[in-house]
């Protein structure tokens, strides 16, 4: 087992899929309506491995809109237990944050690895098989002589998941809360797919489709992440296991390394 003497305990400000900069795609940062958040962005965090690519991503397109819509909901009182808030108070500003909802209203997918929906075409060793939450991650290498900024405090906002199935299908949850979506917004973003177990010690996780789901300004959304031009990359890490704690090491020039704490086991 490698020492993870390094490890920080994030907690929850982790998060758990794809690559390790997602926002660096082949064609360049996330692209959305100017000015708003939208089906880039949540794309973006699906791909994320770290509280900075979040950040990132979360800044690409939206971040003044979002600044905007915080400072009414703020001004107006309202309780974060309040979904409605934005949307009768701020809400104009709060339109004017989020792309508009999609013409066509999809169903939100329930179980993505129910009824034997995916499969991978290896077979998954038992010990991987179940819930995992991010709780820890190492620093990156650094080796531009930029120190490399760690968030001291744990935030509920990018609490990560991970489920792994017997059949090899893998669901990464993410979820964005009104610390991060103003007052009343929050949104559960997933992106699932399969596991490829190559060799004893390395897996591939290849994202097939996702959703961004919850309250936005009021009302319910349920948001397609696989449409148009934009594109899943996946990931590739080498994987170790100690008693009930899952590690990945992404498998490129950072090494950056995530631990996983074991939730329960896939019946």
């Amino acid at each position: 087992m490698r020492s993870i003497g390094r490890f920080i305990a994030l907690g929850v400000l982790l998060g758990v899929v794809g690559v390790a900069r997602a926002q660096e795609s082949a064609s360049g940062p996330p692209r959305t309506l100017a000015g708003v958040c939208g089906t880039a962005n949540w794309v973006c965090v699906a791909e994320c491995i770290d509280a900075d690519c979040i950040d990132q991503c979360m800044r690409e397109g939206c971040e003044e809109a979002l600044s905007r819509l915080k400072s009414c909901t703020a001004k107006a009182g309202c309780a974060p237990e309040d979904s409605r808030c934005s949307a009768r108070r701020c809400a104009s500003t709060c339109q004017q944050a989020f792309e508009p909802a999609p013409p066509s209203p999809e169903k939100e997918v329930g179980s993505p690895c129910g009824e034997g929906r995916l499969a991978s075409s290896t077979s998954v060793p038992k010990d991987l098989v179940g819930t995992w939450r991010l709780a820890a991650a190492s620093l990156p290498d650094v080796d531009d002589g930029r120190a490399h900024r760690i968030e001291p405090q744990p935030r509920a906002d990018y609490a990560r998941s991970l489920l792994i199935t017997p059949e090899g299908c893998f669901v990464l949850s993410t979820a964005l809360k009104d610390a991060t979506l103003g007052e009343g917004n929050s949104l559960a973003v997933r992106a699932w797919g399969t596991v490829e177990v190559v060799g004893k010690d390395t897996l591939r996780l290849r994202t097939r489709d996702g959703q961004a789901v919850g309250p936005v300004c009021g009302e319910a959304r349920v948001i397609p992440l696989s449409r148009g031009k934009l594109r899943f990359r996946g990931g590739t890490y080498l994987w170790e296991m100690e008693r009930h704690k899952l590690t990945l090491t992404v498998d490129d020039r950072t090494k950056q390394t995530f631990q996983f704490d074991r939730v329960r086991s896939a019946k």
